[in-house]
């Protein structure tokens, strides 16, 4: 498994916001938008910053997803 920021994306556009923007009201760099943008992990305390910049919870952040090996396997 491994985790998604499909939901941020999603959450970004109903708040009718660009990367940008969550980049200043989150005060996160642009490492870290790039990291997300690449699937990388972040750290606990960025999410915790960017559901706090959105007034959200971390399912509207990230969710989990099933890597594509696995899914053969089973």
């Amino acid at each position: 498994m491994h985790i998604s920021y499909k939901p941020l994306w999603h959450t970004l556009v109903e708040h009718n916001m660009r990367k940008e923007d969550l980049r200043i009201a989150a005060g996160l760099t642009t490492n870290m938008i790039a990291n997300m943008g690449k699937g990388k992990n972040i750290s606990m305390e960025t999410l915790v910053r960017i559901c706090e910049a959105l007034n959200c919870g971390i399912l509207d952040v990230i969710e989990l997803e099933q890597d594509e090996e696995a899914e053969i396997l089973n």
